[in-house]
């Protein structure tokens, strides 16, 4: 309440600044209060949301011109700090970036800003927050000293490490070090080598390091695993009797062939009327999982289950996850439910989510009902026959509903996933595009439905929820995209706020098309990141008015923190103490949520770029066709149809000098006229790898080659 109070008042137009002692006299401070006041607004100043100027005045920072922000440091040495929504980056050049490394929580002091172009430079004037305490790197040993090279390409130091620090680590190990000592003028930063990964290209090494590079958590403590041997191994009988029994139901599981966390089964039946009703259980996780347990912290602090290839770190104990939990076939399992009564517009008009337990009776793979909406029925598939009529009816179920959604102006972005396939070694074998069959299609439509069913009956209850929200897309990205857009022929309406269904009605009209994947990449790059919010502001690419996660508690703790919430208001028991309770409670669970899923989704991606690079570190010299899928003034990236992509540097286009036309994004010869454009298709010859960048070269494959 001080803090709001204080920044309230920093924040009012006709605020002096003024110092702790004339504060606490305006506010009528005594004595002890006075110390609370100090106490407060040191810890403002520390976090940077007020500043101290001459004269020990206390005023608010972005009126003197500075902010705070993450700095994003480029491998090249300068850096960028975002300073909210709308307001642009603010460019720090290198000489201005005094002890701040890449991802440090910094003050920036604005120097200088175009009002027409919103280009920004300032320069560093405090870290608050570092981010960067331990290091992954390579160690390397000289006569008199070792130094550490961050495996973090945006790190520009290496870390000095002496004799007594170097705790018998060896050339070409990959260690983690400890900053001892942050970087000054002319010096690097020293540190202390805490463990050894071991030599940089063994088996695993690679891995290991994103997950200590992103602090990734690797084993469950040894409290969380003592609770959860405490629990029963199967779903206990005693609580059968206080729950709907769905268990002689014909319910199915729809997964990956290699799935082990089977969280969602689902149920359809065509009614008399021509109307569905379609059932989708979720594992009660929650039953499990208990507020305040030593699980349910560690699932808090995780937030999500991270996939990085064949390596999972799951939310939740295997016990859970794969068992207890794990709605496998043929064994009595607690669900919450939800049934839905939906009409040939693909409307919800009837729904009712309640306690249940189930029994799946077919642990069906989307590779197998592909195949049996296919009708290739063989021995193998035999088990599917009973439910062959139910899966027609799904199929049918999901066009409606997919038809629904596209009518009020869902995007859909149709981009190919990659798979990638590595050997006992951990080394990349094959990397190709993951099959998106109709069965995908069929789970993520009813999933849909039910987040959105779930997230409406909650809304209008108003309790305390976490909902899954999209804001509109950035102005100024949007307005880029719009103007490519109209360059390629393709207008976009925008009218009273953007609405989604007039940037789906592009991508319709660029369906199959070349120009079709760089407009899909342009648009996605325009979009806000979803996130989790205690507030319901609706999700624009979805153009869903109320949407949550409530179908994947095992691996994500949104889902698992809104079943809480729903049992609890089944039963009655949420009144006005625990609504005050619960209110901090999604707050923090929603900050937590959408960071860690913001460092999985990084951790993902870095480990699928180097083995993709690796991959074609095998191919050097070999011959591709792909399509340009981005022109830049430094040459054009070629992305292969494995979704593998490589940069064709403007300096290997031997035949002319090319100029960049950034309207068009293109690439114009000026002797020949020759044009490189977005959505050409092209032939490459794999030039160059580095592993260390992630970075793929191509060359141009000429004609006459």
């Amino acid at each position: 309440m001080l803090v709001e109070k204080i920044l309230a008042m920093v924040s009012d137009h006709q605020y002096r600044p003024m110092t702790i002692d004339e504060m606490a006299q305006v506010l009528g401070f005594e004595k002890q209060e006075k110390k609370v006041l100090r106490n407060t607004v040191e810890e403002l100043l520390k976090e940077g949301s007020l500043l101290k100027i001459k004269k020990e005045k206390i005023v608010l920072p972005e009126r003197y011109g500075v902010y705070v922000g993450r700095i994003d440091v480029n491998k090249r040495g300068f850096g960028f700090v975002f300073r909210g929504e709308g307001k642009g980056d603010i460019f720090v050049p290198e000489n201005a970036l005094k002890t701040a490394m890449n991802g440090d929580k910094v003050q920036v002091k604005l120097i200088r800003e175009n009002a027409g172009t919103r280009r920004a430079e300032g320069e560093i004037l405090e870290v608050l927050e570092r981010k960067n305490s331990k290091i992954i790197g390579v160690y390397e040993q000289t006569k008199a000293f070792g130094f550490v090279s961050p495996e973090d390409q945006k790190l520009q130091h290496d870390v000095f490490i002496s004799k007594s620090n170097r705790n018998f680590a060896e050339t070409g190990d990959v260690v983690v070090v400890e900053i001892t000592k942050w970087p000054e003028k002319g010096r690097n930063p020293e540190g202390i080598i805490l463990e050894i990964l071991g030599k940089k290209g063994d088996k695993g090494v690679d891995i290991l390091t994103v997950v200590k590079k992103f602090n990734l958590p690797e084993a469950f403590p040894p409290k969380v695993l003592s609770y959860t041997d405490s629990l029963s191994e199967t779903a206990e009988e005693k609580e059968f009797s206080k729950r709907r029994d769905l268990r002689g139901e014909k319910i199915m599981t729809i997964d990956g062939a290699d799935a082990k966390d089977l969280d969602d089964a689902v149920s359809v039946v065509k009614l008399e009327n021509g109307l569905y009703k379609l059932s989708v259980h979720i594992a009660d996780v929650s039953h499990y999982v208990r507020e305040n347990t030593p699980l349910d912290k560690e699932a808090f602090k995780r937030a999500t289950s991270v996939y990085l290839l064949d390596l999972v770190i799951p939310m939740l104990p295997e016990k859970l996850s794969n068992g207890l939990c794990s709605l496998n076939p043929f064994e009595p399992k607690l669900a919450l439910s939800c049934d839905m009564i939906i009409d040939g517009e693909g409307k919800v008009v009837e729904h009712e989510i309640y306690e249940s337990v189930i029994e799946s009776k077919l642990r069906a793979t989307y590779e197998d009902v592909t195949k049996v909406l296919q009708g290739e029925m063989n021995e193998s598939l035999a088990k599917y026959q009973e439910f062959v009529p139910m899966i027609e009816d799904m199929r049918d179920l999901q066009r409606i509903l997919e038809k629904k959604r596209e009518k009020r102006g869902a995007i859909e972005f149709d981009f190919p996933e990659s798979k990638i396939k590595l050997d006992k070694l951990g080394k990349p074998v094959e990397v190709s595009l993951y099959p998106r069959e109709i069965s995908n299609k069929i789970i993520e439509e009813f999933m849909l439905v039910c987040n959105e069913t779930v997230s409406e009956h909650m809304f209008w209850t108003h309790m305390p929820f976490i909902y899954r929200v999209h804001e509109e897309p950035d102005e100024e990205k949007l307005k880029a995209f719009t103007e490519f857009s109209y360059n390629l022929g393709y207008p976009v309406k925008l009218y009273a706020g953007v609405q989604p269904k007039s940037l789906q009605e592009v991508l319709k009209k660029v369906e199959g098309k070349k120009e079709e994947p760089v407009l899909s990449k342009l648009l996605l790059r325009s979009m806000m990141q979803a996130r989790y919010a205690p507030e319901n502001i609706g999700h624009f690419g979805l153009a869903a008015t109320y949407y949550s996660h409530f179908t994947s508690p095992i691996r994500r703790y949104p889902d698992l923190m809104i079943h809480r919430i729903i049992k609890e208001f089944l039963h009655g028991k949420i009144d006005e103490k625990r609504v005050r309770t619960l209110v901090p409670i999604v707050s923090e669970a929603s900050k937590q949520a959408s960071e860690m899923e913001r460092v999985a989704v990084d951790a993902e991606r870095e480990l699928d770029a180097l083995k993709k690079a690796e991959f074609m570190q095998q191919h050097i010299g070999e011959v591709f066709e792909g399509i340009i899928s981005s022109v830049t003034n430094f040459g054009l990236f070629v992305e292969l149809p494995s979704t593998i992509e490589g940069l064709v540097h403007i300096t290997s286009l031997y035949d002319d000098y090319y100029v960049y036309d950034e309207r068009y994004m293109t690439l114009i010869g000026e002797r020949t006229g020759k044009k490189y454009a977005l959505g050409e298709k092209i032939r490459v010859l794999v030039a160059n790898v580095n592993l260390d960048s992630r970075e793929i070269f191509f060359e141009i494959e000429e004609e006459e080659n």
